[in-house]
């Protein structure tokens, strides 16, 4: 928590406590705040988590997916103990701005605070307190100053306990609130309620907190088709299977969270239409039950934001093209990847005829991805300063979205403005992540295109989702060009030209991102007619695998010249005594132009081709050495060939013919039967053929590094 302020965990055991103990503080606080939801957090023993240990006002199973929380984790009560603050969430578009996950796993109406509890220098956990969409943007002083008070009561009680002995813990399930009431009815009362709901028009029920059916009249029994002993006690969708989908139960939680009135309309089978109209409070939910024609044949809402009545159907098929693209979002790699998944799947999921992907790049917004635009126009607006006044740099120097339904909307808001594109409505959306704007989403429809609050709020949290994604993405595809940059710096720029030699060499990753290859090559001119060629593979694919391997460069380097079975001994027992924890298999070969004759010593490593001068492949038989950096004492065996000119000699790593089912002999036979088979050309061809031959015949796990030796005189 910084400086020396102290998480409290439940300090040292004692005779326990129970969250009971706090609920008349919480009870009273919901009352005073009009707050619809109240849940308290308390921090675990033994780890950074927030543990949910007391809730009212929604069903204990609504919570499970925030029953713990992690002090690092994107929400706003964790933000607000981390920070020892109180978060304020004004609303559906401003929790789409900050927290898009939850906004996209939560898309309903209502605002919210978050504070620390917390006693001096220690935090014991935070307070959560939902209020209904009704309430104003802005949290009021008297309401602050209500909320801290509490916050403080909460943190003497937590202190207190804690120092008697009795630290009050969370418990497996939270300890649930009574619902706050208007007031209570005795008997009498009661059954004259019951009457007035008989008498009335169409049917009624009452759900209690936790969503069950505490009271069905006979006509909604009736038009639901079950017996009033049969819904009572349970949940509609539970007792009536024909209501177990998407719609109904998301109508229930928006009403449970906004506290708006909500409806919809559903099929009981075989053919009858009915609608329902929910209207929530802090006790549970009162259910107009009405026979209607069709779906759409029920519209008695009030004028009103679509969240609250018809939005729904639209509303799930929106969240369920969201889910996906989220899904592929974590999947998604590169900055490439990010852009063809949003191209793909945001204009279906939105019904937008065009999208522009823009990043901030160098003091100007690039455009890295598009689709239903022409590239000419791309291209027209590609590169525009960060100084410049158009919406696209607005919203991404302010960080606040910006949505036109038409034209003329665009036009009063940027009176330069001309209309390019041919289309009708536009959404501009900020890509922030961590706080910071990176970029810009354009949204274009064809026609005139309101925004509703709901959806305003969907398109933000996506926005957010693109900007984590695409932060991400970023930052991978950074590190895989500085792995590609490592691995170059670590192998030979150019190979040194040799009079009557042509050699080809080539070095491909099957790794992304900092996963850096420990294969390498080399060759080395010792003088006029002489020449060492090596090429190795170290363990592991990683920074360590890369500098390990040019740690053996640089050894072989320093004994080129010595018989090779000598220069393996000497790099032996200087890996040895490195001691890396890494072992490395290594060819080395010593070749006299002179005679035409190569000495050849191995540690580990795959026996190396020749092709002869008439187009025979054979795989050389090379005296077996153990892997370097195994025994200081190992030793290796050198054998010598001839090399006439017109041979090739080709040295390579296990990556070219290892895959996983295929036998490595076969594999050997086949690329033998490859390097055969393939004419007279130059050496680069040749290389290209046989790593193409690699490619097609079966999928590549390793890297692999290829050399080529060619006496041509």
């Amino acid at each position: 928590m910084g400086g020396d302020r102290r998480v409290r965990r439940g300090a040292a055991p004692g005779r326990g406590g129970g969250p009971e103990r706090l609920k008349p503080s919480l009870v009273e606080l919901a009352r005073a705040t009009g707050a619809s939801v109240t849940a308290l957090y308390l921090l675990a023993r033994d780890e950074p988590t927030l543990r949910l240990a007391v809730l009212g006002g929604i069903p204990s199973e609504m919570s499970t997916p925030w029953a713990g929380l992690t002090l690092d984790t994107a929400s706003p009560v964790s933000d607000a103990v981390r920070e020892r603050r109180l978060v304020w969430v004004g609303g559906q578009e401003d929790m789409a701005r900050r927290y898009p996950r939850l906004a996209l796993v939560v898309p309903y109406r209502f605002a919210l605070a978050a504070a620390a509890i917390t006693t001096g220098p220690d935090t014991w956990g935070g307070l959560v307190l939902q209020f209904p969409a009704s309430h104003p943007p802005r949290l009021g002083p008297t309401e602050r100053d209500t909320i801290t008070g509490v916050c403080d009561e909460l943190g003497r009680l937590l202190r207190q306990a804690a120092a008697d002995g009795r630290p009050i813990r969370p418990a497996p399930e939270p300890v649930m609130l009574p619902p706050v009431r208007a007031r209570a009815a005795g008997p009498a009362e009661a059954q004259a309620a019951v009457d007035f709901a008989e008498r009335v028009p169409g049917g009624c029920c009452s759900l209690d907190a936790d969503g069950r059916i505490a009271f069905v009249s006979t006509k909604a029994a009736e038009l639901l088709d079950a017996p009033v002993t049969d819904l009572l006690g349970t949940k509609p969708w539970e007792s009536l299977p024909w209501l177990d989908e998407p719609t109904a139960e998301d109508s229930y939680r928006s009403a449970v969270l906004s506290r708006e009135p909500v409806s919809f309309t559903a099929l009981r089978p075989p053919d009858r239409w009915l609608s329902f109209r929910l209207h929530p409070d802090a006790s549970g939910i009162s259910v107009q039950i009405a026979p209607t024609h069709s779906a759409q044949a029920h519209v008695t809402s009030p004028p009103q934001p679509p969240s609250a009545s018809t939005a729904t159907a639209g509303r799930a098929a929106t969240l369920f093209h969201l889910m996906h693209l989220a899904a592929t979002l974590t999947e998604a790699v590169g900055v490439r990847d990010v852009v063809d998944q949003v191209t793909e799947q945001i204009p279906a999921a939105f019904g937008a005829e065009a999208l522009a992907l823009m990043t901030a790049e160098d003091g100007r917004l690039r455009i890295i991805g598009y689709r239903g635009y022409s590239a000419e126009l791309m291209e027209r607006f590609d590169a525009a300063p960060l100084t410049s006044d158009t919406p696209a740099v607005r919203v991404l120097t302010t960080g606040v979205p910006g949505f036109f339904a038409t034209f003329a909307d665009l036009r009063r808001t940027y009176p330069p403005a001309s209309l390019q594109d041919g289309m009708g409505a536009w959404a501009f959306l900020p890509l922030i992540t961590s706080g910071r704007p990176v970029g810009t989403l354009v949204l274009a429809y064809d026609r005139p295109h309101d925004f509703p609050s709901e959806e305003r709020s969907v398109l933000t949290s996506t926005a957010g989702l693109i900007a984590q994604a695409l932060d991400r993405a970023r930052l991978y595809d950074t590190k895989q060009q500085l792995a590609h940059d490592l691995q170059a710096a670590l192998l030979p720029r150019t190979l040194p030209r040799v009079p009557g030699l042509d050699v080809a060499a080539r070095y491909l990753p099957a790794t992304r991102g900092m996963d850096i290859g420990g294969d390498f090559y080399d060759l080395i001119r010792l003088d006029d007619t002489t020449v060492a060629a090596a090429i190795g593979d170290v363990q592991g694919h990683n920074v360590n695998a890369a500098v390990l391997m040019g740690q053996v460069r640089t050894a072989v380097h320093a004994s080129a010249g010595a018989a090779p079975d000598e220069v393996l001994t000497r790099t032996n027992r200087l890996l040895t005594d490195l001691d890396p924890g890494l072992f490395t298999s290594c060819l080395y070969v010593h070749l006299d132009l002179s005679t035409h004759r190569a000495r050849l010593a191995t540690a580990g490593h795959p026996p190396p081709l020749l092709r002869h001068p008439d187009g025979r492949a054979e795989v050389l038989d090379v005296p077996p050495g153990l892997l370097l950096g195994i025994e200081p004492d190992a030793r290796y065996e050198s054998t010598e060939i001839t090399l006439p000119p017109g041979s090739v000699l080709v040295l390579y790593t296990d990556g070219l013919v290892e895959a996983p089912g295929i036998d490595l002999d076969d594999a050997l036979e086949a690329l033998a039967g490859q390097l055969s088979r393939t004419g007279p050309t130059t050496m680069d061809a040749l290389a290209d053929t046989l790593v193409q031959h690699a490619r097609r015949s079966a999928p590549r796990s390793d890297d692999i590094a290829l050399l080529l030796v060619h006496p041509d005189t």
